[in-house]
């Protein structure tokens, strides 16, 4: 024993002699290994979407700066877990050949949305992002200067309006019946941005179907998609026949088949019909329309019968559309105008993967239903948390002149440095 001992002193020994008398040997050793590349996730981008670096291993520390949860994946390389909002991890990529890599987020909805980018490896390659670095930040000025121009856009014009209403054909029984076909289009989410929008009748969100109580409905599916698809009636008294959830309640509506649906409109609702077959895709790309039936009644405490105006606002923020009301995105939304002293009636419909708080600046609301329940006691908000599914029904009453914003909440669906974007529009009040 005494004898291996000395021998590894020795080796030891003369290991450190070695070192001490090239030290270039062991800068060498150190600089070999590569700083890691930081990135930033959020909703829904990669900060910094395009990396490089030469071939060997590569450590990128990725951070989820988000609200929701977030991945990271280098396909065919490495991928993080799934990372709460404000975690973070370490993704060591072994030795990494030249090449051309994509990365995404592969939470549903996200890719679609914009959480995509690229690692290129080449012999040469700077580590980090692609161009040197990180862009440098705005002065005040042109931060501002950026601000305006797009605010001033609004509202853009883009090709494509939905959620118009759809009028039935009445059959001699008396049936109501409404066409709806599935389709994929090129849809204009805002100006200049065109996506593969997956709808029915080719506009998101899908025609309005609007019936009375006590109608005789019938919807005839088409599917022009290359998927099987079936349509659900969220929020609608249906027969379990014709719930929409294949293989439980019917057959999945095959690529070029077709379905019917019959019911009898029973209460009031205010609803949705949507893609159950895939959903989180189908449904994010832009299989979503509002269903009311009946006529939502107004709290005697409002001290009037009919509101002048009534609107749907559908929510969104994945798939193909990303963050969106009405399937489009600042500048490209929809204003909405009322004189003092009108009011409206807002049904938010969230048909996204998140929450989200709708906040109006002006004037304060009355919430009066969920989930198309009229509430016994209807109460005032500024700010209505809305969830995934969920459907709140607001009153608002004009009070003061001007161009109100109306908008999601999180502020990273709504505003930054480049602007205004995403799920914002303004409320007009004329004198």
């Amino acid at each position: 024993m005494s004898v291996i001992f000395s021998i590894m002193t020795l080796l030891i020994a003369v290991v450190a002699l070695v070192v001490a008398n090239n030290p270039a040997s062991s800068a060498t050793a150190v600089a070999t290994a590569a700083p890691a590349i930081s990135v930033t996730l959020k909703e829904f981008s990669l900060s910094p979407a395009a990396l490089t670096a030469p071939p060997g291993p590569i450590t990128i520390q990725v951070t989820n700066a988000g609200t929701v949860v977030h991945n990271y994946q280098v396909v065919g390389v490495a991928k993080t877990r799934d990372l709460q909002p404000g975690e973070s991890e370490t993704l060591s990529l072994p030795l990494v050949t030249a090449g051309k890599y994509e990365i995404f987020c592969d939470i549903a909805g996200h890719k679609g949305s914009g959480m995509t980018g690229t690692l290129e490896v080449a012999a040469g390659m700077k580590m980090g992002a692609a161009g040197g670095g990180a862009a440098m930040a705005m002065s005040a000025d042109e931060m501002d200067n950026v601000m305006d121009k797009v605010a001033k856009q609004f509202p853009a014009k883009t090709a494509g309006h939905g959620g118009d209403l759809l009028e039935p054909t009445i059959g001699a029984d008396g049936v109501k019946q409404f066409d709806v076909t599935a389709k994929i289009v090129d849809w204009e989410v805002s100006s200049g941005k065109m996506v593969k929008a997956w709808t029915y009748n080719g506009v998101v969100p899908a025609p309005l179907i609007h019936v009375q109580v006590g109608d005789k409905v019938r919807i005839v599916l088409k599917n022009e998609l290359e998927e099987s698809t079936a349509i659900h009636f969220h929020g609608i008294r249906v027969p379990n026949s014709m719930d929409g959830v294949p293989p439980f309640t019917q057959p999945a509506v095959k690529p070029r088949g077709k379905f019917t649906y019959e019911f009898t409109a029973r209460e009031p609702a205010v609803g949705i019909y949507h893609s159950h077959i895939n959903a989180q895709v189908q449904v994010p790309n832009g299989m979503f329309g509002a269903f009311l039936i009946g006529d939502m009644p107004l709290p005697a405490s409002a001290g009037i019968t009919k509101a002048d105006k009534e609107v749907v606002m559908v929510l969104n923020d994945s798939g193909t559309i990303g963050l969106s009301l009405n399937g489009k995105s600042f500048p490209a939304t929809e204003p909405y105008t009322l004189k003092v002293g009108q009011t409206m009636l807002v049904h938010y419909m969230n048909e996204g993967l998140m929450t989200h708080p709708m906040h109006l600046h002006q004037p304060t609301g009355t919430v009066i239903a969920r989930d198309g329940v009229p509430l016994t006691s209807p109460y005032q908000a500024d700010t209505i948390n809305v969830s995934p599914g969920e459907r709140y029904t607001v009153l608002y009453k004009a009070t003061d002149p001007g161009v109100w914003a109306w908008h999601c909440h999180i502020l990273n669906h709504a505003e930054g440095s480049q602007g205004m974007f995403g799920m914002v529009t303004a409320l007009i009040i004329e004198p």
